[in-house]
């Protein structure tokens, strides 16, 4: 089994929106939320990780509202 090293998101605050991120296994980025360590991880190719990080330091992703 692959093992990632997580690090939270600085822009987490601790009770909503905690992204976890893991970049130390060679061609890929891990994704989690860190209220969830056991939940779903969402692997995505480092490009696309690039990608994503521009788009929403650009505002063309907008955080989802909150219900």
């Amino acid at each position: 089994m692959t093992m990632f090293v997580f690090r939270k998101s600085s822009y987490s605050n601790g009770h909503e929106e905690c992204v976890e991120a893991a970049t130390n296994v060679p061609g890929t980025v891990a994704i989690r939320d860190s209220k969830r360590p056991d939940g779903p991880i969402l692997h995505l190719a480092p490009a696309a990780w690039v990608d994503f990080r521009a788009a929403v330091a650009g505002g063309r992703i907008a955080a989802a509202p909150q219900a």
